[in-house]
């Protein structure tokens, strides 16, 4: 988000990039994020002035085992990627809590990327970030460790890695535990740096919602480590400002990239400016607390630039905005001559929760209020058919066509709580004679959301407000959608064009 081309308004990734992390090759900066349980994984994304980006790819097409992701898992998958470039090579290392630190590398930001290696095996090993010391040759990782599956945390671990990146040359050592630290816990999400004669460890510590930014040096990678916070709230608005990344311009300034949680939104991106005092530490932010409003850095000015979210479907394909819940079956989407998704009512046990469904194809849910509306038709449906557009979250709500008995199309409306099981209507069917609705959720300040629809004679509001809630580690979804329930053969396909995301 920009002001008048002088200064930048933060966020300047206004959605859900979770646990970010940048690096700078030549003129070119690049930031990827966690992903979680989606595939594609590991968005990768491109800025020249760090305040416009845009998404470029990415790096991780399916997960792995593919046997494990072939069902949601919202809250698994890839957590808090490191993003390096060295050797010619960009690399990405992220931990997956329930088995371990994997990487993944390319000539080019846009690939070919690697398969998943697995560096190192475990449960609740987290964040892991790597360092090629060009002054000694040697290379080192460093991760943080998830109580949910190891029963630990607030402690990171070291070790000494093989300058290829794919194995580790120690059995690790824990070279700094945050329980030794007044007033510290959850101490999580280290990035690796080399400078000045110092390791440093940027990391963030008490939790989420209220933490702060830590950074800690060492003469030795092993330590001992000396500590100082470096950002927090202090008297702004701005929750927990903390894990993200360094990077230096090749001018020389200093910028800092962190999220901060906004519920149903998930985690939103900053950019902090950076400086390092006569003392040797840094400061970020305007005495160590975040910005709202700030000139710009000192680079060549760029078109305004965000992600994109509209897509008109050219060919039946989607654009790199969109994830499945989950890693695609075969012939979920079809590739066509012409304009429009078009997505098969995929038959399943769990037709009435969208929560369980892999075949959901979602976006991130924007962060400020806007109107998002899609052209849907069903065809060839099955009774019990439907398909729709979504907000996702632990509770959700959808609108859209589902086939009756006798195969008439009529217009549904449904959600679900958090705690519930299954969906329930949320307001009255009405019938769709032509199989065709234009479907519409104006979404405004705190995420909540109203839906209304058009089968031919105007635009009708339907149900009342729903408030989109996040998952457990991530922001809400956008989603469209095919289901049916189980049964045998084909059971119809929904067509989506026209899907707009507007600004309020």
């Amino acid at each position: 988000m920009t002001d008048d081309g002088q200064t930048y308004t933060n966020p300047v990734l206004n959605a859900d990039w979770s646990d970010p992390d940048v690096v700078r090759v030549g003129d070119d900066f690049y930031l990827t994020a966690s992903s979680f349980g989606r595939a594609p994984g590991l968005p990768l994304l491109h800025s020249r002035d760090l305040v416009g980006w845009t998404l470029v790819g990415h790096a991780l097409e399916r997960l792995e085992p593919e046997e494990r992701f072939t069902a949601p898992r919202h809250d698994q998958g890839v957590w808090a990627p490191s993003l390096r470039h060295h050797d010619d090579r960009f690399w990405i290392f992220w931990g997956d809590p329930d088995q371990g630190i994997f990487q993944v590398n390319a000539p080019e930001i846009r690939g070919p990327w690697s398969r998943p290696h697995l560096v190192k095996e475990g449960r609740g090993l987290i964040d892991p970030c790597p360092l090629w010391d060009d002054e000694t040759g040697e290379a080192y990782l460093v991760h943080a460790w998830a109580k949910s599956r190891s029963g630990i945390n607030n402690r990171l671990t070291g070790h000494r890695m093989h300058p290829d990146g794919n194995s580790l040359l120690d059995a690790g050592k824990v070279i700094v535990d945050g329980d030794r630290i007044p007033g510290w816990f959850t101490l999580e999400g280290p990035k690796l740096y080399r400078h000045d004669g110092w390791f440093w460890i940027l990391a963030p510590a008490g939790g989420v919602a209220t933490g702060w930014q830590g950074a800690l040096r060492s003469r030795g990678f092993f330590g001992p480590y000396e500590e100082r916070i470096v950002l927090e709230q202090g008297d702004t608005e701005v929750n927990g400002p903390h894990q993200g990344g360094w990077v230096r311009t090749r001018a020389g300034e200093d910028w800092f990239l962190h999220f901060q949680q906004r519920g149903a939104y998930g985690r939103v991106v900053h950019l902090q400016p950076m400086r390092w005092e006569a003392d040797g530490w840094p400061v970020i932010g305007d005495a160590g607390a975040p910005v709202a409003v700030h000139p710009r850095p000192a680079l060549p000015a760029q078109p305004p630039a965000a992600p994109a979210t509209g897509d008109d479907f050219p060919g039946g394909r989607f654009g790199r905005q969109w994830q499945w819940t989950a890693n695609p079956g075969a012939g979920w989407a079809t590739q066509h001559s012409g304009d429009g998704l078009w997505l098969a009512c995929v038959r399943s046990g769990d037709a009435h929760d969208l929560r369980r469904l892999p075949q959901v194809l979602t976006q991130r849910l924007p962060g400020t209020p806007c109107v998002v509306e899609v052209d849907l038709r069903l065809d060839g449906a099955e009774p019990g058919a439907r398909a729709g557009l979504a907000v996702l979250g632990d509770a959700f709500g959808w609108i859209g066509l589902e086939c009756g008995p006798g195969g008439s199309v009529r217009l549904v409306h449904r959600f679900a709580e958090a705690t519930a099981d299954r969906e329930r209507d949320a307001g009255p069917a009405r019938p769709a004679p032509e199989g065709h609705a234009r479907l519409r959720i104006e979404i405004g300040p705190g995420a909540r959301c109203r839906f209304s629809y058009d089968v031919g004679a105007g635009s009708v509001p339907s149900g009342p407000v729903f408030a989109a809630t996040p998952w457990r580690w991530t922001g809400a979804l956008l989603g469209l959608f095919g289901a049916a329930p189980e049964g045998p053969g084909a059971a119809g396909t929904a067509t989506f064009t026209h899907f707009r995301v507007t600004p309020c």
